[in-house]
């Protein structure tokens, strides 16, 4: 944290929300299979967070001290205070699923067995289980420092042996690395035909375990640990850094053909001579290597057999219908009114409608979209293929610079093309980051257009689980934006005029942004009543987070609802005591970006793609749209003010990172997404009334 205007660095900010996750499989409240995939989830970031900016961090150690006088922070003392943070983390983990977790699910006659506990007719079965699926994939090798180098697989579980050679006479120590085949097996088996209401479980890991001496005839298996090794992902740093910081990064990674190890996680009670011996072998320091408990590779817990006990699990949500827009009068409804849809709690079919009657319709001529994240199997890529063989114009923008989904992009790209679909791809020095769709109809010579907004991607799978907003419009404000919009993406020619309405990424979002915040600064100034409120995931821009400290100043009252990054520090004299910051973990994934300005009291509300992060409003093609409809205005005014209302799910942000439970004046609980929910079940239930 800086000393004077403080800042939070983002790593730490991250590593604090990403806490907040494993906080949240603690609460007993919470269903025990839900408390085990915020475990998962916990972890699962936690990998993608070493592979990128913990490679990151070790990569601007090496460009040397003179390169790293432009940054404003210490990448070797950052490193420190990452790793200190996250093994502190890691004891919690393991703590959580040893003496929570475990003894948790024993009470539902679910027991987690390792092999001090197995019984004769168990050991049998993994005995055999293992000679039958294992054996071709567990790829045994001996060690032998500086003359055999294995290459261990990025994120891949081993376990590695100390052995005794048996014919030996010197009876030296060896290690062996024995590989657990995760990827081709299930990671946890139920063991067949045990007591009516008992289910044993066992590790994938203890199996290998188990049948260790099958694989290392000839030794004495004198006890085994495991390990995993992360590596880095690479190139991921233009959001972040420009200019010859970047060039000299790139020149470094340029003469390596694999990413090198970002984190070797190892069982913390493996001796420290086996810790020494990896070292060598795989050419690693003390930065790269992290205890963590008896088992890696957490993120498959995603995966825990359910076992047929729904009690154990979240109550499912029926996601509500807007009858309107899943019929085939959806563009007729449209151009009567703007509609808002907010995923996961309304259903997403009106969005997949959309195309799909788009794609039928004899009117539509036009369709254009933005793809930067899709489902694998995609009804909404289907209708625009559709669409092409109906004889329609379809234009997809896809990015494919999307971290971790370049592969996935580029293949629906290939396949849109070949459909006959326009494809355009990524611009240079830019992310693409938008979420819109602009269809057009011509209905005897007059021209009709419709678009979406929206907070998420097009993707059916993560709709069911991420909380975004999205909009339905035929305001012609919006439309006509909207087509300058797809006509820079597709000639790369800069617009003639400002944008009015719409705010753009790279075209004036952040100078708008600024504007904004200067006017209700202005306001305060004059003894008026203002009011910012702001739902995000990261606050992260330098700028930005000034602007903010200066508002809170001049007395403007600021409410951040932020579920990730947020490097500001609320509640400080004379700083920002008029600033209050807080994020919800629940059930499903805070995504929307709603920003609300008071405006002397005719508010302005804008729904956004964008984050307040440098690499969203610096480096990006992002939208804000204005909500300019009473109706969904005050559908949105009223969700956001259920979520600040909320006592029950709510943590503090605050820069000692406690994260603790965010309580209100009020003695009634108010859970935030159920509230949500009965809200927008309400309004459908009105409108279906009339």
């Amino acid at each position: 944290m800086s000393k004077e205007n403080p800042i939070i660095h983002r790593d730490l900010s991250w590593l604090s929300f990403n806490f907040r996750l494993l906080q949240e499989a603690t609460d007993r409240t919470v269903p025990l299979y839900e408390r085990i995939k915020f475990l998962a989830i916990y972890s699962s970031n936690l990998d993608e967070f070493f592979r990128v900016r913990v490679a990151n961090l070790k990569n601007l150690i090496k460009v040397g001290k003179k390169t790293q006088r432009s940054l404003d922070f210490e990448p070797r003392e950052l490193l420190e205070n990452v790793l200190d943070t996250v093994n502190a983390q890691q004891e919690e983990f393991s703590n959580i699923m040893e003496n929570q977790i475990i003894p948790d699910l024993k009470e539902y006659g679910i027991r987690m067995l390792r092999m001090k506990d197995l019984k004769s007719g168990q050991k049998d079965y993994i005995e055999n289980y293992f000679n039958e699926n294992l054996i071709p994939y567990v790829q045994p090798m001996v060690l032998m420092e500086k003359k055999i180098r294995p290459f261990l697989n990025n994120g891949a579980l081993y376990l590695v042996l100390r052995l005794l050679d048996l014919d030996d006479k010197k009876g030296k120590e060896k290690y062996g690395i024995v590989k657990v085949p995760s990827e081709f097996q299930e990671r946890f088996i139920v063991f067949p035909h045990e007591k009516k209401g008992k289910k044993n479980i066992i590790f994938l890991d203890d199996i290998i375990r188990h049948c260790q001496k099958i694989i290392f005839p000839g030794f004495k298996i004198l006890d085994s640990f495991s390990i995993k090794l992360t590596r880095d992902a690479e190139l991921y740093i233009d959001d972040e850094f420009e200019g010859d910081l970047v060039s000299k990064i790139k020149k470094n990674l340029s003469k390596r053909k694999i990413g090198p190890a970002s984190r070797l996680v190892y069982d913390r009670e493996m001796p420290v001579e086996i810790l020494e011996v990896l070292q060598d072998v795989f050419d690693l320091n003390d930065f790269d290597c992290l205890p963590e408990g008896r088992y890696h590779n957490n993120a498959d817990l995603f995966k825990f057999p359910k076992l047929g006990i729904e009690s154990l699990s979240e109550a499912p949500l029926k996601p509500l219908i807007i009858n309107d827009l899943v019929n085939g009068r959806i563009f007729s409804m449209i151009d009567e009114k703007d509609y808002l849809l907010h995923v996961p709690y309304h259903s997403y079919k009106p969005v997949v409608n959309f195309f799909e009657q788009a794609a039928i319709d004899p009117y539509v001529t036009h369709i254009k979209i933005i793809q930067y994240r899709v489902a694998a199997k995609s009804k909404i890529m289907d209708a625009l293929i559709r669409a092409v063989k109906n004889g329609k114009q379809v234009t997809a923008f896809i990015e494919i610079k999307a971290r971790f989904d370049e592969a996935a992009n580029l293949a629906w790209g290939e396949k849109l093309e070949l459909a006959g679909v326009k494809v355009y791809y990524s611009m240079p020095g830019l992310k693409v980051h938008s979420k819109m769709a602009l269809i057009t109809r011509n209905v005897k010579g007059n021209e009709e257009n419709f678009a979406y907004f929206s907070t998420g991607n097009f993707h059916e799978g993560t709709a069911k689980i991420y909380s975004d907003l999205g909009l339905f419009t035929a305001n012609k404000k919006l439309i006509n934006e909207a087509k300058i919009v797809f006509d820079y993406l597709e000639t790369k020619k800069r617009p003639k005029k400002p944008f009015e309405h719409i705010a753009v990424g790279t075209f004036a979002l952040k100078a708008k942004l600024i504007k904004l915040v200067k006017h209700e600064m202005k306001l305060a100034s004059k003894g008026q009543k203002a009011k910012i409120m702001l739902k995000m995931n990261s606050l992260e821009d330098s700028e930005m987070i000034n602007l903010l400290y200066d508002a809170s100043k001049a007395g403007v009252q600021i409410t951040l609802i932020i579920r990730g990054i947020c490097c500001l520090v609320p509640g400080i004299e004379g700083l920002s005591e008029n600033i209050t910051a807080f994020g919800h973990i629940d059930r499903f994934l805070e995504h929307a970006r709603v920003f609300i300005f008071h405006n002397g009291g005719d508010e302005l509300i804008y729904i956004s793609s964008a984050d307040w992060m440098v690499r969203n409003l610096h480096h990006r093609i992002e939208t804000m749209v204005p909500i300019l409809d009473k109706k969904v205005r005050k559908q949105i005014k009223d969700i956001i003010n259920i979520q600040s209302s909320d006592n029950v799910k709510a943590r503090r942000i605050h820069y000692k990172k406690n994260n603790n439970y965010r309580k209100t004046d009020s003695e009634v609980p108010v859970r935030s997404q159920m509230e949500t929910y009965y809200y927008l079940e309400k309004i459908l239930s009105k409108q279906n009334s009339l």
